[in-house]
This record gives structure tokens, C-alpha cells and sequence, in this order.
């Protein structure tokens, strides 16, 4: 059945065939087919895109759109058929059984690493004398699941890349007491990135959203990407705007 979903993108312009994408990926939904990465099928691809990382030329991400139901079983069939082990397939079903109830989503590359949790910030004071305000995992907008817990009655801090490292005072200032979620609106898909975020204030109910950005040009895309997605969402929610300088200093907004 045919649905929105995520599901890979493969540019075959950008595609140099080196192959490393195939060989990544457990599910083998990747072939080389004219010196080419192609898709061989929807129902083969779990969204998860453990390939994304092995691309050396930027090829490859996942979008949001009308695909076919990943199948677990037909993806062990054709896995035996190019003989490959089929018991690598990735089960939606096998990982919900054996999760915990806060870590039972299924994100976007599909590794440990990637559970849905949230945590006590300063778990690192003791440590480096210097408080985390984290209160959640993962961060990444491509990885975070729409409908993760710490969203609700959450304020929403969407943050540019580069803000963390330039901004000393980044979670004293503004993480402390937020969710948060990272993207980059110049390297990364700015239209899968609306999709989420709409995902997230309409599975939510996010009370506000502050957008960190550096003062570069580009970095103005994440605060239209926020706008598109508010827009999506239906919701009417205040957005405030924090710009950070390129030396590290909180830019103070021209009066009006």
C-alpha cells in the first residue's frame, strides 16, 4: 500500500557508482545498474537510510513521499534470492517487541545510538564543573521521531549546525529547559525538513519555537524552514529569532 513515508532519494547526477551505499545497505534496496546507485524497490527500503554516511559525493538522503509499504518479508526473500543474508533485514515489528516504552520508535538510521530517550540535564556536572542543559536524545531533526515525548508542552529550540559551537553561553542562554532540534538549512533538505517539523507541532503541542542562527546569508533558510512548517501545521505559535555572529557574540535586534 502506498503512503507517505521516508524512503531514499538516490541524485544520479551527484552518483560517482562507487557502490558504497549498496554494500551499506543491510536490506540490499540498492543496486548499481549502469555505473549508477539505483533503487531496485520501495518495499526493499525501510527509510532508515544507513546508507546516507557511506556516500562520498552527497547523493543520497531521505525524503518524505508517496512509497510503497517497506515489507519486511519480501525484502528477506530478495536478500536470499542476490544471496545475501536475509536475517540482516531490518524488523520494524521485532524492534518494537524488545524496546523499552520511551525508546520504541524507529528513527532514522536505525542504530542504537539513535533510541529516543530523555534524561535529568547536568547529568555532566560533576565531571566538568559545567552543567549540560540536554534534557533529551537524539537531536538531530532528521533522526528525532515526531511524536517523542519530550515534545510535549515542550518549548521548541530549532538550532542552526554552527550556533552550538560559536555561542559559549548556548546552554546556559538558550537550551536550559527547551527540546531542541539541530539541522543545517544549507546542506541539508529544507523541504523534508518542513515536513518534520510540521510532523512534530501537529504531533505536539510545542508552545513556542526559538530559531538559533548564525548571521550568514544562508543560515536565514532554517527560520523559513520553521515558518513553512507552522504554516503546515496549522498551529499559531510565537517564533522568536536569536542570531549569533560569527565570533561568537549574541546579536542585539535593531529597534524598530
Amino acid at each position: 500500500m502506498a503512503r507517505a513515508r521516508n524512503i531514499i532519494h538516490i541524485d544520479e547526477e551527484k552518483c560517482n557508482g562507487c557502490g558504497q551505499c549498496a554494500i551499506a545497505c543491510a536490506e540490499g534496496a540498492i543496486e548499481l545498474v549502469d555505473g549508477k546507485a539505483r533503487l531496485v524497490s520501495e518495499v526493499y527500503c525501510d527509510g532508515l537510510g544507513a546508507c546516507i554516511g557511506e556516500c562520498p559525493t552527497g547523493a543520497l538522503w531521505i525524503e518524505q513521499r508517496e512509497a510503497d509499504d517497506y515489507d519486511v518479508g519480501a525484502t528477506r526473500q530478495h536478500l536470499e534470492r542476490i544471496g545475501r543474508d536475509p536475517s540482516a533485514a531490518h524488523d520494524p515489528d521485532a524492534e518494537h517487541e524488545h524496546a523499552p516504552a520511551q525508546a520504541s520508535e524507529s528513527l532514522a538510521c536505525g542504530c542504537p545510538g539513535t533510541a529516543a530517550r530523555a534524561f535529568t540535564p547536568a547529568a555532566q556536572e560533576a565531571r566538568t564543573g559545567q552543567p549540560s542543559a540536554l534534557g533529551q536524545w537524539p537531536v538531530q531533526l532528521t533522526l528525532v521521531p515526531p511524536d517523542a515525548p519530550y515534545f510535549q508542552g515542550a518549548d521548541l529550540l530549532v538550532t542552526a549546525d554552527c550556533v552550538p559551537y560559536a555561542y559559549a553561553d548556548y546552554h546556559a542562554d538558550l537550551l536550559a529547559g527547551k527540546a531542541v532540534v539541530v539541522g543545517c538549512p544549507k546542506l541539508d533538505d529544507a523541504d523534508f525538513y518542513a515536513n518534520k517539523l510540521a510532523s512534530i507541532l501537529t504531533a505536539s503541542d510545542i508552545r513556542s519555537i526559538t530559531v538559533a542562527i548564525m548571521e550568514v546569508p544562508c543560515c536565514g533558510g532554517l527560520l523559513r524552514i520553521v515558518e513553512q512548517a507552522v504554516r503546515d501545521s496549522g498551529k499559531n505559535l510565537p517564533v522568536e529569532v536569536v542570531t549569533i555572529g560569527v565570533r561568537g557574540e549574541k546579536k542585539i535586534p535593531a529597534a524598530a
